[in-house]
Parts: C-alpha cells; structure tokens; sequence
C-alpha cells in the first residue's frame, strides 16, 4: 500500500519549514508547494510542487493533485486573507484532499479582541462546512513575537496593560502538527480544535526583562493607552485593517484573552512545552538585530 501524501504550505517560514523537516525524519511522502521552487528546502522522499499563492486556484488545484491530506498554514496579513483561504481550502476539496490541518489562531471566534482572529474563525467555518475531515491547531502568538516588538530605543509599547499571554514555540507547534499528521490512529484528530501554547503566561513586563536577561541591553515596556497606541503606529503609513491588528495583539493580551494554557503540547508530543527563557537559550541568533 502506497503511504498518504502529505502536501505542506508555507515549507520557507518559520513553522511549515519545521515541519518539512520533521516529516522527511519520519520517512513521511511530502509534497511541498511553494511560490519559488529556489527557496524551498531540499528534503529526502519530498516532492515540490509551485503555486502562485492560494488565490492561485488553478495552480493550487494542480499542486494538491494526488495528496490526501493538506497541511494549511495561515496566510500573511491581507485585506482579502480569508478569501485566500477559502481558495486554498476550495482547491484541496476539488483536487480529492480528504483531510486539512489548519493553523488558527487561540480563542478564534467572530467576537475576538484580537482582529486577525476573526479571520480565522471565519477560515474554521468555511472549513467545517465543506464536509472534508479536519483539524484545528490554535495557536498562541509565537515567543518570536516579542523580540520584533522592541523599538530602537528598547522600548516595547503598546495597550497590554499587566495581561499575560501563554506564546507558545515555533518548534513546539510544528511537533503537535507532526503528532496529528503522522498519528496511526485514522481519525482520532477529526473536528478536534486543539489549544497549543507554552507552559506558562507571562507579560509584556516579563517578556522585556527576560529579553534584558538574554541581550544584556536594558529592554523594557511601557503601556500605551488604545489611543496613543493608533497615533504612534500612525507614520508607518500602514493599511487601516494592518494597524488595527497590531494594536489588538495588545488589547487581546491586555484583555486575558490568551493567558489559557493547554496541556496539548505534552499531551501529544510526551514532553513539556518551552517556555520563553528556555527558548531565548536555544535561539540566541534571534534576538541579534537587539543585542548591545
């Protein structure tokens, strides 16, 4: 019997490139679609396959032409990102994929704090509704997050208040969707929407005196009013629906929106999640662009 094929978006980020390299270790078929056949990683047993993004309908269409499962990572901020998504998804049902793994967002609803998280439940319903089995991994942001945050005076600024987020990393991720892609158990994961997160919640205050720790340069953080927040993301010249992503990011920390924390990473990968300290010592060429 032939193995599933596996296809894999986003394989040059952060996270889908993880997970290319986790698959290719456990001998999995992988098919990686990909916008520039150049960037994509060379990995035993993988195919690569190039679309020109997810509103490529034909070209998606084609690449997932003989894979039974999609694994779907969000797309980049958009002003049409859910259509893209749907496109994405609407190809993997008319190319025969029986099965999607989808990255959203922690706390997805039509209500979130957080804009972009609005997008993802509206993804999550569209995907619920096209009758294909599917699985849902609800992300935290990422401890990657917090070093971009830093201004050029150290400063990290925005609406957070003393709320804590639970951010989770980008290896833990790939390892929950490693578990549920490769998992012999054919449909333990289907309809699941699983939390991931890392162990603990910390806040905007804590991030910046762990990033002070790593760095050895003073980093700290200083509240924003929503208001002042706006006016001080203004001169970035950003579109409107952009800006207003960024502020939420806070509001929803601020807010407790994301300070839950899942057990889903020990649970399916049988070891703790990382915490932010542990990740700054296991990625210190992260944070090179804020060392003194």
């Amino acid at each position: 019997m032939t193995p599933s094929l596996i296809a894999v978006t986003g394989s040059t980020g952060l996270l889908g490139g993880r997970l290319a390299l986790r698959l290719a270790a456990e001998g999995a078929r992988q098919r990686l679609i990909v916008r520039d056949p150049s960037r994509a990683p060379s990995l035993p047993g993988t195919e690569i396959a190039v679309a020109g993004g997810y509103s490529d309908a034909v070209g998606m269409r084609a690449a997932l032409d003989g894979a039974d499962t999609l694994f779907l990572v969000s797309g980049r901020e958009a002003a049409d990102r859910v259509e893209q998504h749907v496109a994405a998804i609407d190809a993997a049902v008319d190319a025969g994929v029986t099965r999607i793994v989808y990255t959203s967002f922690l706390g997805a609803s039509p209500t979130s704090t957080f804009t972009l998280g609005r997008q993802h439940w509206a993804t999550e319903q569209h995907l619920r509704g096209t009758g294909v089995r599917f699985t849902l991994l609800r992300d935290s942001f990422y401890h990657a997050m917090f070093g971009h945050l830093v201004g050029a005076d150290g400063v990290i600024r925005g609406p957070a208040g003393t709320g804590r987020v639970a951010s989770v990393a980008h290896d833990d991720v790939a390892d929950v969707a490693t578990a549920v892609l490769l998992d012999e158990r054919a449909d333990v994961h289907d309809g699941r929407a699983y939390d991931v997160t890392g162990p603990e919640p910390i806040s905007m205050a804590d991030a910046a005196a762990h990033l002070t720790r790593a760095t050895g340069r003073e980093i700290r953080y200083e509240p924003e009013t929503v208001d002042q927040a706006y006016a001080s993301r203004a001169h970035y010249g950003a579109p409107a629906y952009e800006v207003e992503g960024w502020v939420t990011s806070y509001t929803a920390i601020g807010a407790g929106d994301l300070e839950v924390v899942s057990p889903t990473v020990p649970r399916l990968t049988a070891r703790d999640a990382q915490s932010f300290p542990q990740w700054l010592e296991a990625n210190p060429q992260a944070l090179e662009h804020l060392r003194a």
